[in-house]
């Protein structure tokens, strides 16, 4: 029996997809739990024109990526920090702080969860951090370290 998959489901597959399911399983489980629906034609020309749908949306936050990636390469952020005489760092700098540089200098709000940065930032210098959109998108951007 074909099935709509609704949502995610282990083993099986991912949300809009069409998969082949013994029948008890479909009607004792999924379709009852709404994790799918039965597969006609009417629901599978819905099917088609979602996922027209979240194509559309995915190459627009696509671009909306290249867009934000650009800017962010484009020259390295700034972040200050308190040091000493030599150059160290009291702390090290965070990725919130890091955030909060990118909100006030490139015009972008990031989550900081998304923001990873590759080696500990302990003095004065250039640095690199990963930043995570989602499904595999991942960019690296140069920060560089300043004294306050």
């Amino acid at each position: 029996m074909e099935v709509i998959l609704i949502k995610d489901v282990d083993n099986l597959g991912a949300a809009h997809e069409l998969v082949e399911v013994k029948p008890g399983y479909a009607r004792n489980f999924l379709i009852p739990q709404k994790y799918a629906i039965e597969a006609s034609s009417s629901n599978k020309k819905e099917l088609e024109e979602r996922r027209k749908q979240i194509q559309k949306r995915e190459e627009a936050l696509m671009a909306e990526i290249a867009k934000v990636t650009e800017v962010l390469k484009a020259s390295p952020v700034k972040v200050g920090a308190k040091t000493g005489t030599s150059g160290k760092i009291f702390g090290s700098v965070t990725s919130i702080q890091l955030g909060r540089a990118i909100r006030e200098q490139k015009g972008y709000e990031i989550d900081r969860k998304r923001i990873s940065i590759v080696d500990e930032v302990k003095e004065i210098g250039t640095y690199k951090a990963q930043i995570d959109f989602g499904k595999e998108r991942v960019i690296e951007i140069e920060f560089e370290v300043v004294g306050e």
